[in-house]
């Protein structure tokens, strides 16, 4: 029914072992308690009535004693060859009788003692049929527990067959997102990884093929570009400045190729630097860091970069080479797009999910009906590959955050580009007073 490996099988086993143990060992515990408080009961009745005789009492006069005690009691006066002070308490056998034996002290000197023999076969019954009675509990309490075993152990299994199930229908042209609430809560957060990684497939394969056609089309122009000019050029004979005007032009182009190529190759870089491993940072620092490269660039271009860092510190576990890259991107994009004279804002701040990260420039906005993510796509009259976008949107994916571009809402013209980090794998550092 289950393999060797089955999680379920063995959690059957352990547990219909332990529970069957701990079955047995409170029964027998049990069992134990109530017979040594019979037998207890039965030896203080005995003691008792041997200190009325050996006081010279009425064996009436003793506390609490029913007439039916004195049934089946039999008393003698004994003598043992040595002194014995200790009571002895001893039960012996005579075919279907069980007899109970005191032996107490009553002269010394004569080594004389009492002998109390009292018949206790209706209590040895009745310790039987408690000992049946608990045996037949046990025996169904151990089938109950195969059966509890068997239902919480398909309870527990249940939600990883249901996603076992829906992931081994689907395939990357029609994977569909996990209802994370309808899961239980402890499958929760499994719900959550098996999301991101299905949002990272279905990102891939959405854009694999614009990838692949983009840079065919891309590499392509230039090069009938330069072959175009050669042909021109080997059709009459030319001067030498003329040759070296055509061969300025070819090198020009085969520089934009080699700018597409190291853009492609970066997404090669990135997929590597995705399996990076983590490490624990504070972002707040790694803005401003990235505040300072880029502060000296806007001088130069006679542009204004203005930052506002709230809160003081933010801790994050994740790759730091994908969280520059993605600030990089936004930077160098609110630099390209925003005119002289005017502000760029790098900004943090906190809200419910986590850390807001925001690039707010002063440049001509955006298409907002156009897919600003996907390879080889343009916004403005700025040059470009078109894959920075691209890239930033693989590494937000990687690092589970949620990236945005959108124009501003303020009244002003520009876009802001922000990054969404999530406060589940970070928290925030105590402000400095």
């Amino acid at each position: 029914m289950f393999s060797k490996r089955s999680i379920r099988r063995n959690f059957l086993i352990q547990l219909i072992f332990s529970s069957a143990s701990l079955i047995v060992i409170f029964s027998s515990f049990l069992y134990l308690y109530i017979e040594n408080s019979i037998y207890d009961e039965k030896r203080l009745e005995l003691i008792q009535y041997a200190k009325n005789i050996a006081n010279n009492k009425s064996i009436m006069q003793m506390d609490d004693t029913s007439p039916d005690f004195f049934l089946a009691l039999n008393v003698e006066i004994i003598s043992l060859k040595k002194p014995h002070l200790d009571v002895d308490l001893y039960e012996n056998k005579v075919g279907k009788q069980v007899f109970l034996t005191l032996i107490y002290p009553f002269n010394l000197d004569n080594l004389n003692y009492l002998k109390i023999t009292k018949e206790i076969t209706p209590t040895k019954i009745l310790l039987d049929k408690i000992l049946n009675y608990i045996f037949f509990i046990n025996i169904v309490g151990f089938l109950l527990v195969i059966l509890y075993a068997i239902a919480l152990s398909k309870m527990l299994v249940s939600p990883i067959k249901t996603l076992n199930s829906r992931l081994s229908n689907m395939n990357e042209h029609l994977i569909k997102q996990i209802k994370v609430k309808e899961l239980p809560e402890e499958f929760e957060p499994l719900g959550i990884t098996i999301n991101h990684l299905i949002a990272r497939i279905q990102n891939f394969v959405k854009y694999q093929k614009e990838l692949f056609i983009g840079t065919a089309h891309e590499l392509k122009t230039p090069l009938a570009v330069i072959k175009l000019k050669n042909q021109v050029t080997l059709i009459k004979t030319r001067t030498p400045q003329e040759y070296i005007e055509a061969l300025k032009v070819t090198n020009k182009t085969i520089d934009e190729m080699n700018i597409i190529v190291s853009n492609i190759l970066n997404i090669g870089r990135q997929e590597g630097a995705q399996l990076d491993k983590p490490v624990t940072i504070d972002v707040i620092e790694v803005l401003k860091q990235k505040a300072n490269d880029f502060k000296l660039l806007a001088e130069n271009e006679a542009k204004t970069l203005r930052i506002s860092f709230e809160p003081d510190g933010f801790m994050a576990t994740l790759q730091v080479s994908l969280l520059n890259q993605i600030i990089q991107n936004f930077l160098q994009n609110a630099l390209k797009f925003t005119p002289q004279d005017k502000a760029v804002t790098l900004k943090s701040s906190q809200d419910d999910t986590g850390l807001l990260i925001e690039v707010i420039d002063e440049g001509c906005g955006i298409d907002e009906s156009v897919d600003l993510y996907a390879p080889f796509k343009r916004q403005g009259n700025k040059s470009g590959v078109g894959l920075g976008l691209f890239l930033a949107k693989s590494a937000a994916d990687a690092l589970g955050a949620k990236i945005k571009i959108e124009n501003r809402k303020d009244g002003i013209e520009g876009t802001v580009a922000s990054l969404q980090l999530d406060s589940k794998l970070s928290c925030i550092l105590p402000r400095n007073n």
